[in-house]
């Protein structure tokens, strides 16, 4: 079983290298790594060339111009030729080396169309103190409505899932992970598996956690989520993840 891992990039020098190492070392050989660059201005492709030896064929990339990171997640998918395609963020990386290994076991032995597990974010500045954990452990398709859905970059699914029930909708800038989750989970209820793994360790400052007016695009683009896909939800109960996200950040500095 071959998985596409999909990278999608911007000016994003710093941090590129670790993700790139984090994929090198993963036990698991059968994947592809494919880096969807946005015409970065400094130094991200310079990073990404000096490892194509190391990489072989299992590496493609371009660099160019697009609309958006799910525009980039798009493009990717349509280079994709892995049986399973995943996400690592530009400034995340894998928690373990063997992530994929537990992705390819379970979906070499099971008739499931997708797993998801977990995520914790760190700050630039300790990349060893966990600042929230977020667990999918609890995750139930119903949950969408209010707002929940799996870590997205925790998400693998087979490759035919996308094409039959479609891409990100790159009309919206920072749920569509959510609108593509709630048409495959909820409203086509597709087979899902939640592995108690810790797949990625993410830096926080990402497109979905830079401050409150971020969240009020969310919150709108959730609406919309909806409204496209026929569900009746609103905004009162799309609200009600955000106590459960304040514990996550509590029980972080408790106990991790």
């Amino acid at each position: 079983m071959k998985i596409s891992v999909i990278t999608v990039s911007r000016n994003s020098e710093s941090t590129i290298r670790c993700t790139i190492e984090s994929i090198l070392a993963q036990s698991y050989a059968n994947y592809e790594l494919i880096i969807v660059d946005g015409a970065s201005s400094d130094g991200t492709m310079e990073v990404v060339r000096e490892y194509e030896s190391r990489f072989g064929d299992r590496l493609k990339y371009i660099s160019e111009p697009d609309s958006g990171i799910y525009d980039g997640m798009n493009k990717g998918i349509a280079l994709a030729s892995g049986d399973v395609i995943g996400f690592l963020n530009s400034d995340d990386y894998f928690t373990s080396n063997d992530i994929l290994q537990k992705v390819a076991n379970e979906l070499i032995c099971s008739d499931v169309d997708a797993v998801y597990g977990d995520v914790h974010y760190v700050r630039n500045t300790n990349l060893n103190r966990c600042v929230r954990y977020y667990s999918s452990k609890r995750f139930r398709p119903w949950k969408m409505l209010m707002g929940w859905m799996p870590a997205h970059p925790s998400f693998y699914c087979r490759r035919e899932i996308y094409e039959k029930f479609g891409l990100y909708d790159a009309n919206l800038t920072l749920a569509a992970d959510f609108e593509l989750m709630l048409r495959m989970i909820y409203i086509n209820n597709i087979k899902t598996k939640y592995l108690p793994v810790d797949f990625v360790t993410m830096r926080m400052g990402g497109a979905s956690s830079r401050g409150a007016s971020r969240h009020s695009v969310i919150l709108r683009e959730h609406m919309y989520s909806f409204r496209k896909n026929g569900v009746r939800s609103n905004v009162l109960l799309d609200c009600m993840r955000y106590p459960f996200k304040l514990w996550e950040f509590v029980i972080c500095r408790f106990v991790h």
